[in-house]
């Protein structure tokens, strides 16, 4: 049965994420998962920025995260703002700002927290929890060597934990803070997802709480502001699975009562490795501009480890609100299949309504004419994978003429003389032809006039339809002419009995 916090609790959750470049695949599970367990419990739901780890933040990586919540419809009730941009200038985060961001929490951007973390480093030296470390990062890296070689865990041998907590210890030198992991009994804890677990002592390593920059680690940082900020649980990847004991140690090293944890599946590649940009895109950005739906990809990333009905694929947004359970996630890693998100993304594309699909499609368009732009969205909605496929699939409405090679205009065995004359025929008649130019009136007015000249369906249809998309395989020949209308269907017949004649 799924723990959530008690009656008297309120749920509060969080999604952490580091501002180091565009936000993963994986990070929008999270962040997804957490937003339908606050939503489901009619809780609130937090963003925090973790931008500890200055290496590795890039500049705009806030506003990446913000703005791809904001595309993905996934609202948060409290963290950082945007700051009005003004002219074009880049909006800028805002942990303080006005009001320190949205909520009372605040702020919710990490390095504006520096004096909170170095508050409660200092309250665990005084407790004797930790202890200053003031080993090289020389002696440290030929320490881990050394365990390599002798086909150990590499972690810290604790010389450091022996010696007084004084600050005479660190004056002149460079220095972390360190967890003093106890060295004997284990460490338990219940994971809604993964059931109870526990961890040998003995195996932990002391963990840099502090860095000598004065910054501290994603597992003090994490702790603190969980603590805080009144997250009732931490919903976040299994790859932090591991770290938990260090986290539940820190808890009861500072007197405080932990969150209850669930730690999601990792996302597989088909081959069942870890999903990494090295075999596709893996940053939501990539779906957004290949033209992807919100709808389809919230939907897809929603069942990626979860599924609460066999008989169903497709859920409104209010649906997976309603159906969410953490402990009806799956243990196992989840295998990523993108053919199931194009049939996801192409099933929402069908049953939205034109004008919308209009609208959406027309960056990926080389027209500002809509009323063109809509005849071509609505030939095309019924094959749609994503949007960026209209691009190619249509090109050839948007260019003078399409060019080709004269070969592909023959029918299968047809000779190859025959070809001309049959597109010189049908041309006449089409010159002639004073009847509604639409596809329907096309198709039956063509036909009718075939069987009454005798000729070969596929002798006229298949040079036509080559005529006016350039290519093997195009929509009907009436669709692609009722869109071009007849001065442009005719230019094109005309240049391919020109190309005919070459054959």
């Amino acid at each position: 049965m799924q723990m959530i916090a008690k009656a008297t609790e309120k749920v509060r959750v969080r999604f952490p994420p580091s501002p180091t470049g565009f936000l993963h695949i994986g990070s929008l599970r999270t962040a997804l998962y957490n937003y339908l367990f606050a939503r489901k419990h009619g809780g609130e739901f937090i963003l925090r920025i973790e931008d500890t780890d200055r290496a590795r933040s890039v500049p705009g990586g806030v506003e990446s995260i913000i703005r791809t919540l904001e595309w993905a419809g996934i609202e948060y009730d409290e963290g950082p703002q945007l700051a009005p941009s003004p002219g074009l200038r880049p909006s800028s985060p805002l942990g303080r700002g006005e009001g320190e961001g949205k909520g009372e929490h605040g702020p919710y951007v990490q390095s504006e927290r520096l004096d909170i973390y170095k508050k409660y480093a200092e309250q665990l030296i005084k407790k004797s929890k930790a202890y200053y470390c003031t080993c090289t990062p020389q002696r440290l890296e030929e320490l881990r060597q050394a365990q390599m070689e002798r086909k150990e865990p590499t972690r810290y041998d604790g010389q450091c934990r022996k010696l007084s907590n004084s600050k005479l210890q660190i004056a002149n030198s460079s220095y972390v803070i360190r967890l003093k992991v106890p060295r004997t009994g284990k460490t338990k804890f219940e994971d809604i997802i993964h059931g109870k677990l526990e961890f040998e002592n003995k195996l932990i390593d002391d963990q840099v709480l502090m860095k000598s920059d004065g910054y501290p680690t994603y597992h003090l940082a994490n702790v603190v502001d969980d603590h805080l900020m009144k997250i009732s649980h931490v919903i976040r990847g299994e790859e932090w699975l591991s770290s938990n004991p260090k986290h539940i140690l820190l808890y009861k090293a500072l007197g405080w009562k932990p969150p209850q944890f669930a730690h999601l599946p990792l996302l597989l590649n088909s081959d069942h490795s870890k999903l990494s940009k090295r075999q596709g895109d893996v940053a939501v950005e990539d779906y957004i501009k290949k033209g992807y739906l919100r709808e389809a990809l919230i939907n897809f990333v929603a069942l990626l480890g979860f599924n609460p009905r066999a008989d169903k694929e497709l859920y409104t947004i209010d649906e997976l609100i309603d159906e969410f359970d953490l402990a009806k996630v799956n243990k196992s890693g989840a295998v990523v299949n993108f053919e199931k998100l194009d049939w996801m993304n192409g099933s929402y594309i069908r049953h939205m309504p034109l004008d919308e699909l209009v609208t959406l499609t027309m960056p990926f368009l080389p027209t500002d004419d809509m009323k063109l732009a809509r005849k071509v969205v609505a030939l095309e909605q019924e094959r749609l994978k994503k949007l960026s496929d209209l691009s190619e699939a249509t090109e050839f409405f948007f260019v003078e003429i399409p060019h080709y090679e004269p070969e592909i205009l023959i029918w299968k065995k047809s000779p190859k003389e025959s070809v001309a004359p049959n597109l010189q025929a049908l041309h006449d008649f089409l010159s002639d032809y004073d009847g509604t130019w639409d596809a329907n009136a096309l198709e039956s007015a063509i036909k009718l006039w075939i069987e009454q000249k005798s000729r070969g369906v596929g002798e006229i249809l298949w040079p036509m339809r080559v005529a006016l998309s350039g290519r093997l395989a195009s929509p009907p020949p009436f669709d692609i002419a009722a869109i071009l209308g007849k001065t442009r269907t005719l230019a094109r017949l005309e240049y391919a009995i020109k190309l005919a004649k070459k054959l």
